[in-house]
């Protein structure tokens, strides 16, 4: 967001079809049809999401998105089949007909299951064709950290500001990270090549090659906490890895214009980034504070108590059965992570 005269951000754009519109997949507001009339997004589909973003693109900048990979996957990891809108698919972006969902008329029916077909070991609601022409990195956080960051979000008094009033184990979104970086591995969309990582290998660079298919685009996996211990370190290392020009002003925000710009970005997701909005810069934490961190991680019993001194019993209950749940996919995925 600090680079705009090259880089046009889209942030979380397909959480407007997952949610609120007639292809949703996501339950949350399955029971509150006015509410998902009033987002404006109730009538979005994951074609009308596509169609958006070309149209941010042509300004000659490059495409930069932020999203969450369970907006591609059906609900409780049911067998996947390709989104209603984009069911018609010839090649590429924006070249799908009309859509109809056989469902469901856009407000009142559960849209999900489609009545569309799937594709070969694609576990998404998008066309491969449509995968391919992105550019995937990851970036990932230890459950025992995002976990109760996100379920904060779900109870009182923060519900309020971001009208979720329960927590979505299944929004944790770990084992859709897993199950789309396998796929894009085994399809050869990313990989072997590891971002960070020397190999004994002549395979391009991933700054070399554009969106698209092909195994010379490296796996680019970067890790919360190895960016909040070494920041200009993790972003001039993803930077090469995706072709973009590092410079260190990237890590600095303190204007108004950059202000005002990242409280629009946000606006729809209000609650959830307040943190960000309220900081100037991306710092490096005090180096005795990592190191320490480093030593001594807080035992089950610690986490466990300084959960039910914030959220009572129950809420510890579920952020720990959340956090287990998901530790073994943070873990292979952390295996891929850069380093320097």
């Amino acid at each position: 967001m600090t680079r705009r005269q090259s880089l046009q951000c889209a942030h979380e754009p397909f959480g407007d079809a997952y949610y609120f519109g007639p292809e949703r997949l996501s339950s949350r507001y399955e029971g509150d049809e006015q509410k998902r009339i009033d987002t404006g997004f109730h009538n979005t589909t994951y074609q009308t999401v596509l169609e958006n973003l070309e149209r941010e693109g042509v300004e000659g900048k490059r495409l930069f998105i932020k999203d969450m990979a369970q907006y591609f996957f059906s609900p409780d990891e049911k067998p996947a089949s390709i989104a209603p809108s984009l069911s018609r698919l010839k090649r590429g972006v924006g070249t799908t007909e009309a859509f109809t969902n056989g469902s469901s008329n856009g407000t009142t029916a559960t849209p999900y299951p489609y009545h569309t077909d799937s594709e070969p070991n694609n576990p998404t609601v998008i066309p491969r064709a449509i995968l391919e022409n992105f550019h995937f990195t990851f970036l990932i956080r230890h459950p025992r950290s995002s976990i109760p960051s996100y379920y904060r979000c779900t109870v009182p008094p923060l519900d309020e500001v971001t009208g979720f009033y329960h927590y979505v184990p299944s929004e944790a979104g770990y084992d859709e990270v897993r199950r789309l970086y396998d796929y894009l591995c085994s399809i050869n969309q990313i990989g072997p090549r590891v971002a960070g990582r020397e190999i004994e290998s002549t395979e391009t660079n991933g700054n070399a090659t554009t969106n698209g298919g092909s195994s010379q685009i490296e796996i680019c996996v970067i890790d919360a906490d190895d960016l909040l211990d070494n920041p200009s370190g993790i972003v001039e290392s993803y930077c090469r890895s995706v072709g973009i020009d590092y410079h260190p002003d990237m890590l600095k925000w303190d204007s108004k214009e950059a202000d005002d710009y990242a409280k629009e970005v946000f606006a729809k997701w209000k609650g959830f980034h307040e943190d960000v909005l309220d900081s100037t810069e991306l710092k490096e934490r005090p180096h005795l504070m990592s190191m320490a961190k480093k030593k001594k991680i807080k035992s089950d019993h610690e986490q466990d108590s300084e959960w039910r001194e914030k959220f009572g019993e129950k809420g510890a209950k579920v952020i720990r059965d959340s956090v287990n749940a998901n530790i073994t996919d943070y873990e292979y995925l952390k295996q891929f992570a850069v380093s320097v």
